[in-house]
């Protein structure tokens, strides 16, 4: 056990909060210690809440958003339009997308960019369920929302490539958004801009 603590139940609990991204070892601290302060009940309503979320969390069956049931809020309403889908690396990005208040159609949730760097290929993202999806019938515009990294043009072009024959519209968002950003990033008056104003992708975007 490492000489600072008392206890090895702090430790290991410290060593666990360590593992959260952006959390380092005296943030760790910080946390374990503030629930070790709170009542009984609000501690497990804390942990239960997270055991819960990893057991019963799903998968939206069409766009791949977290849901708590098969198909999430955002592709149950009928006042949503159907025909225009957006096209995002991550469910953050639907939140910062949502939050402009500026869409109205809804998501695809590709689950990352292609990355051979990191391993990360085409395979590796929901991109085939994309194509499933258009080639089903009814979208006429598919929004390419990802960031304009290298990762994010790559995976741009792929998607461009899979669904330039297929008849739909392929648009990119206005490049309000610097390059080199990742969307979650953005603020929400440039985001809501580049989504309204966004251009036809040529493949040459």
């Amino acid at each position: 056990m490492n000489g600072q603590f008392s206890s090895i139940l702090l430790e290991k609990a410290v060593s666990e909060f360590a593992k959260l991204p952006g959390v380092g070892r005296k943030t760790a601290m910080r946390l374990v210690l503030h629930l070790l302060r709170q009542d009984t009940a609000v501690v497990e309503a804390f942990g239960n809440a997270i055991v819960t979320l990893k057991h019963e969390v799903k998968y939206c069956r069409g766009c791949h958003n977290i849901s708590d049931t098969e198909t999430c809020r955002i592709c149950a309403n009928p006042q949503r339009d159907a025909s225009t889908v957006c096209v995002v690396e991550n469910i953050r990005d639907v939140m910062a997308v949502e939050a402009t208040q500026q869409f109205r159609g809804l998501y695809h949730v590709l689950g990352g960019v292609i990355s051979p760097m990191d391993g990360v290929g085409p395979g590796d993202l929901q991109i085939e369920s994309l194509v499933r999806r258009v080639a089903a019938g009814g979208i006429k515009e598919v929004i390419l929302a990802l960031s304009t990294t290298m990762e994010g043009d790559t995976t741009n072009f792929y998607i461009y490539r899979k669904l330039e024959k297929m008849g739909v519209k392929l648009s990119v968002i206005a490049r309000g958004i610097s390059v080199g950003d990742e969307l979650e990033y953005a603020d929400e008056v440039t985001l809501g801009r580049s989504i309204v104003n966004r251009t036809l992708f040529t493949g040459t975007n």
